[in-house]
């Protein structure tokens, strides 16, 4: 995981062990208007412990996002999160590089 952008969110991140990671800010591609309120209704029947765990590393559709914060995947998950006052900066995720094509 490539945790060189300064943050002053700091998280644990339970598959390296409990190493400290550090991790920007989630930044979001698309504003909360266009998620689908369909997915949406189906995100909020599901508790929070179950869809913080679908956001873990390791996980089939983990949160992703690129070293500056800005989330790829998980978006719905995350937004539902957020309207229950988790703190999703902390959140560990998978960090995806842009590729150099």
């Amino acid at each position: 995981m490539n945790c060189d952008a300064i943050s002053a969110v700091h998280c644990y991140d339970g598959g390296v062990g409990g190493v400290e990671m550090q991790y920007p800010p989630l930044r979001f591609l698309h504003p909360d208007e266009s998620l689908s309120k369909v997915k949406l209704a189906q995100m909020e029947r599901m508790t929070t412990e179950h869809l913080t765990g679908t956001l873990m590393p390791g996980q089939k559709d983990c949160l992703k996002a690129r070293p500056d914060g800005t989330v790829l995947d998980g978006h719905h998950r995350v937004y539902v999160l957020r309207a229950r006052g988790v703190e999703i900066n902390t959140l560990p995720r998978e960090v995806i590089m842009r590729s150099e094509s």
